[in-house]
């Protein structure tokens, strides 16, 4: 009888000590080793497709479609000034482009506000990023090609101008995977 008491005690102490570490107050349970990366998000397409020529328009107005990026890999953001986790990226889609040779690496930013540059620049110059780059398309014409209900969306297109990756949420751009995703798609033949 002293034996079963003996195993009856032990498991006893087990229970209760996996169940202590189960029930831990929040914030002190056991971390996960290594954050996951919002990079780890983006699609990266098992082939490409390509995409159709529809224009947008630049700061001045004038007409501007994908063919005119040929022979650089193309990250296009699509964002608006209502959408705060768009918002939250643009800093970083800002000093990504900084990271790359723009003869081989172009980032078009492009609003989706209806009211287009009348609100955009504004908005920019209270953020204090007047000198940020964005492109516009009022009417959403890229709908044709891009998914645009969901937004912030990326959609990188390769130096022929096909689709080879996207993304649907809201990406940390800083994060030093970004620069290895970008690179790897740079020093694709």
């Amino acid at each position: 009888m002293n034996h079963w008491r003996a195993k009856a005690l032990i498991l006893g102490l087990l229970t209760s000590m996996s169940v202590s570490s189960v029930m831990a107050y929040p914030g002190m349970e056991k971390k996960a080793e290594g954050k996951a990366s919002s990079i780890d998000l983006v699609n990266v397409l098992p082939q490409t497709y390509p995409i159709e020529v529809v224009p947008f328009s630049d700061a001045k107005g004038e007409p501007v479609d994908f063919s005119q990026y040929k022979g650089k890999v193309i990250m296009v953001n699509m964002w608006a000034t209502w959408c705060p986790p768009c918002v939250r990226e643009l800093p970083a889609i800002k000093r990504l482009s900084s990271k790359f040779d723009n003869s081989q690496f172009e980032i078009l930013p492009i609003s989706i506000d209806f009211e287009g540059k009348k609100k955009v620049e504004p908005f920019l110059k209270e953020l204090g990023m007047e000198d940020f780059t964005s492109y516009y398309d009022e009417k959403q014409m890229l709908a044709q090609v891009f998914p645009l209900d969901t937004i912030p969306a990326t959609f990188i297109l390769n130096k022929e101008g096909e689709l080879i990756a996207f993304v649907r949420t809201f990406v940390d751009w800083d994060d030093k995977k970004a620069i290895e995703l970008i690179q790897s798609f740079i020093d694709k033949p």
